[in-house]
């Protein structure tokens, strides 16, 4: 492959090198919110800020981690992993936002993904679509204790990945509206929880590389509560999915340094 960084060491996207970040790392997609979530680190310091890719590290109980936001998206999702990958990163929990998609999600809510729907491009580039699109089970369960443990309301179990945000909610006016609205109702009748758009991309790219990857996202409102006329409160404070994420790499460096 010819490199684009022109022998720098650095990474020719996201603008790291090894020496950079840590083996852990949060996704956003925002890149506003990696300052945010840098707090919660011991001593965060800004280490690159390339296109849609704003890096900081610091520590967590004295061990280097990361954030890395990804923009919107699998397509630029999967280039941040690929690239943390190579730069020694082996961890990875996606902290994000979601609408949810059955009656009993709320917005406020958090949701941790055991699956997702591949219903999105990027994905196919790495794995035919036969193959699952999983989070790796340490992460997963790390965030789910992190979320019981600070009583945070949680719900864990697939969740739709897409492409097209408008054609999520406004899938009637697309030319392929047919197809939208009709898997839309499967993936409800299949207990789909949430959507969102880059779980999909960043398990199959994760499985690909032999990294580990999880997801939680704050559920910021709920379309099919407001199609039956229910309460659809509308909650866009991602702090509560940040605490998540944040305790759970607290407890895979715990169980990482006893060799568990």
């Amino acid at each position: 492959m010819v490199d684009y960084a022109e022998g720098s060491g650095k990474q020719y996207h996201t603008g790291v090198g090894p020496e950079d970040i840590g083996r852990y790392v949060i996704l956003p997609g925002d890149p506003k919110r990696c300052e945010k979530i840098a707090r919660h680190f011991e001593n965060p310091v800004l280490m690159a800020d390339s296109r849609e890719y704003v890096t900081y590290t610091g520590t967590i109980d004295g061990e280097k981690v990361s954030v890395t936001s990804t923009g919107i998206g699998g397509p630029s999702a999967s280039i941040a992993i690929d690239e943390l990958a190579k730069c020694g990163a082996d961890t990875f929990i996606r902290v994000g936002t979601c609408g949810g998609m059955q009656e009993n999600i709320v917005g406020g809510d958090i949701v941790i993904a055991n699956g997702a729907v591949r219903m999105e491009g990027t994905s196919r580039e790495f794995a035919p679509i036969e193959y699952p699109a999983v989070p790796n089970v340490e992460v997963m369960n790390a965030l789910i204790h992190a979320a019981k443990s600070r009583k945070i309301t949680h719900h864990v179990g697939v969740v739709q990945c897409k492409d097209s945000f408008f054609g999520q909610h406004e899938p009637e006016i697309m030319p392929v509206s047919y197809e939208l609205q009709n898997k839309w109702e499967a993936w409800k009748r299949m207990g789909c929880l949430a959507s969102e758009m880059e779980s999909a991309a960043l398990f199959i790219a994760g499985s690909f590389l032999r990294v580990r990857v999880g997801s939680c996202f704050l559920v910021v409102a709920n379309q099919e509560r407001a199609k039956l006329g229910l309460p659809n409160p509308q909650v866009h404070d991602t702090e509560l999915a940040i605490v998540t994420a944040v305790e759970a790499i607290r407890e895979l460096i715990k169980q990482d340094r006893e060799g568990k």
